[in-house]
């Protein structure tokens, strides 16, 4: 009796860790199975237009004529757009929520952010295409003209609709993301280490700088790359403000398209195997940036925590 009650702790131990294993190892096949049957699908793209499909700008489904430029630039230019006003934006008010606000305060704004989060990426496109979208137009971007109407970057009528209106939306959805993970972070930097600052006679602004931001690096950059991969594949609020024009522009007013808006307009149209295929190649395109992405950002975190660990 007692080798069995021995042993049973062992057997759940053993058990355990098969689990373990074993929902590790469909999460890794699960993504093998994306990637055999993206590429398998894409084969007539990918054996008819080559390497040249990623910069050729070409999108004719009459007579068979395709190209991801188009797609990825529409996708790199809004993301960028999101992330440079969203990353900012989300450290200040994640600093703002831990170092500044009162709890009365910064308990119903946490909340807030939260409720953005949870807020449907199709009710974002719907309120960028009836309310930002003609604000846009009307206001906005004729004051950007005036301002800085000789660059090629804010050329051209002020539609309301296109790369930059994109980009604002999708700046608006990632915000509450990346603001509660940074938010969380700060949360966690010892208070014994804020008032080490502050018995030195460093000031609010030097401990935030040095202490705060210095120890919740690895989540601050872990909170930016989950938004960059939610802004780089979000579909349904592009879609009702990008414009989706297959073309390159360099003025932001211009409409255009991403990877993700293209899939979504023209996936059920696409009878001809070849059109099929080159959506299908998109998508691979789209999966394998994104992976790249998350590789970058795992091997950044553990550049980061090496140094963090000779410093110390």
């Amino acid at each position: 009796m007692r080798r069995a009650h021995g042993r049973a702790p062992l057997v759940a131990e053993g058990l355990f860790r098969a689990a373990a294993f074993a929902c590790a190892g469909f999460v890794l096949v699960v993504m093998a199975g994306l990637f055999v049957v993206l590429l398998y699908r894409s084969r007539l793209s990918i054996d008819r237009f080559g390497w040249g499909f990623l910069w050729s700008a070409a999108w004719d489904p009459v007579r068979d004529n395709f190209g991801a430029a188009s797609s990825i630039f529409g996708t790199v230019a809004s993301t960028v757009i999101a992330m440079v006003i969203a990353v900012p934006l989300s450290l200040v008010i994640a600093l703002f929520l831990v170092e500044v606000a009162p709890p009365r305060l910064a308990r119903p704004v946490s909340y807030g952010i939260e409720l953005l989060a949870g807020i449907p990426s199709i009710i974002y496109g719907m309120w960028g295409l009836f309310v930002l979208a003609p604000l846009m137009a009307t206001n906005v971007q004729p004051a950007m003209q005036k301002v800085f109407g000789k660059l090629p970057l804010f050329a051209g009528p002020p539609m309301g609709i296109g790369i930059l209106t994109a980009g604002l939306v999708l700046a608006l959805m990632v915000l509450p993301f990346i603001t509660a993970v940074v938010r969380d972070v700060f949360a966690l930097v010892p208070p014994v280490m804020k008032e080490a600052g502050y018995g030195l006679g460093a000031t609010t602004w030097e401990v935030t700088r040095k202490v705060t931001v210095g120890y919740g690096m690895k989540g601050i950059v872990g909170g930016v790359f989950l938004g960059l991969g939610r802004a780089i594949g979000e579909t349904m609020a592009v879609t009702f403000v990008i414009g989706n024009d297959h073309r390159i522009a360099a003025s932001l007013f211009a409409s255009g398209n991403s990877i993700a808006s293209t899939l979504a307009n023209e996936f059920t149209e696409a009878s001809e195997p070849v059109y099929l295929s080159a959506l299908v190649e998109l998508g691979l395109i789209l999966f394998v940036v994104t992976l790249v992405i998350q590789v970058l950002a795992q091997l950044w975190l553990t550049r980061l925590a090496r140094q963090a660990g000779s410093t110390s």
